[in-house]
């Protein structure tokens, strides 16, 4: 058993507390702040056992110095002020002498949230390769580490794993009660037991789909995955999104699960991906050439919500459609609904946004995590865990 932060003693400790606050902001506003919100419990704690809190976390993917004007933390640390009832000190970067004196005067309860950590891979990629001397410059600044990022649990970072490996360390509570539950989930004995699979590529989700049709009794297939499988049958599925790569895959796993996978019947389709283009319903045998298949149809809808209906446990990970666009979103909104209330587990990601920007939260868990979740189910380890020291 790993480690946890109950497991120290935070009193005048400076304790760097690897959070995940990478949210989705647009035009300057932060739209779901439920990352930060996860992370109260572990911050709380810290600041109520007298501890220096020192806060960690990435923001995007950081390529270019642009990027920087729309990747900082500024924002994040002005909500987390308002959730927290107490102010954040900012600090806009990721080293130097600001950061050294911020830390330097750092009162016991206080809280400080430095820059986003990508910006340092704008320093020959020193945080996302783990470099050893920004880890020890960053392990520097600390007592004791506890990394509470599921979402980036995955990785192996300067910021998770390089800090790791230099200071005391322990999971939050955040990355606990995550353990907790996909393991739950992982060792599940609980049937019938269904998973649903969405998103684009099967070459995202290939050891994942080939661990879940093996524990799972019904395995539902949308999104735009449900494209290879079906093509890997012998439909035209027009100019929709197709693996090409992995149509063999998707025959093996349809011949070696036949009576478990479940496919789309009919489809949304339009000629072009838009808000205004015209859209409609069609079989899934009545594919024109020029048809872009972007949601799942009423149809596919009912005979999924049948599945749900049946089981007494579900999983989903990935999207019914492209529901970032309201022509496409009633598949994933109509699943999220279903799920509503049943022992259901969301596989964090794009999937778990979708459900809560939809309004819905009502379910067993949902996870702070898309990679991390995934890995985690496939059976891999995570290096993130790994390098948290063991009780």
């Amino acid at each position: 058993m790993k480690k946890t932060i109950e497991d120290f003693d935070l009193n005048n400790k400076r304790v760097i507390i690897r959070v995940d606050f990478n949210v989705p902001i647009k035009n300057g506003k932060i739209t779901d702040d439920n990352r930060i919100k996860a992370s109260l419990k572990t911050i709380n704690y810290a600041i109520e056992h007298n501890a220096k809190v020192i806060l960690m976390s990435h923001l995007g993917r950081v390529k270019t110095v642009e990027d920087k004007e729309t990747k900082s933390l500024k924002i994040v640390s002005e909500r987390l002020s308002e959730l927290l009832g107490k102010s954040v000190i900012f600090v806009p970067e990721t080293r130097g002498e600001k950061l050294n004196k911020a830390v330097q005067e750092l009162k016991c309860g206080e809280v400080l949230l430095m820059e986003n950590t990508r910006f340092e891979d704008l320093n020959d990629k020193a945080e996302s390769s783990a470099s050893d001397e920004l880890a020890s410059y960053w392990a520097s600044l600390g007592d004791i580490f506890i990394n509470d990022a599921f979402g980036t649990i995955h990785r192996n970072h300067a910021s998770n794993v390089g800090i790791s490996k230099l200071l005391p360390n322990g999971v939050g509570f955040l990355v606990l009660n995550e353990l907790t539950k996909l393991s739950t989930l992982k060792n599940n004995e609980i049937h019938p037991y269904t998973v649903i699979l969405g998103g684009a590529k099967i070459s995202d989700k290939i050891k994942l789909i080939d661990a879940m049709a093996k524990e799972a009794d019904y395995l539902l297939i949308g999104g735009g995955m449900a494209f290879t499988f079906l093509k890997s049958e012998g439909f035209n599925v027009g100019a929709s999104i197709v693996d090409l790569d992995n149509i063999s895959f998707a025959q093996d796993i349809l011949k070696k699960y036949e009576n478990k996978i479940i496919l789309p019947v009919d489809v949304v389709v339009s000629k072009e991906v838009s808000e205004d283009a015209l859209v409609k319903t069609i079989d899934i045998s009545s594919f024109d050439d020029d048809d872009i298949g972007l949601d799942i149809g009423p149809k596919t809808i009912e005979i999924f919500k049948k599945y749900i209906d049946m089981s007494n446990v579900i999983f989903i990970n990935g999207t019914m459609g492209m529901s970032e666009i309201d022509n496409y979103k009633n598949g994933t909104f109509e699943i999220a609904s279903a799920l509503t209330g049943k022992n259901a587990y969301i596989g964090g990601g794009d999937t778990a946004g979708q459900f809560i920007n939809f309004g819905f939260k009502n379910y067993t868990h949902i996870s702070t995590g898309g990679g991390a979740t995934i890995e985690y189910l496939e059976g891999k380890e995570l290096p993130g865990i790994v390098a948290i020291e063991e009780k």
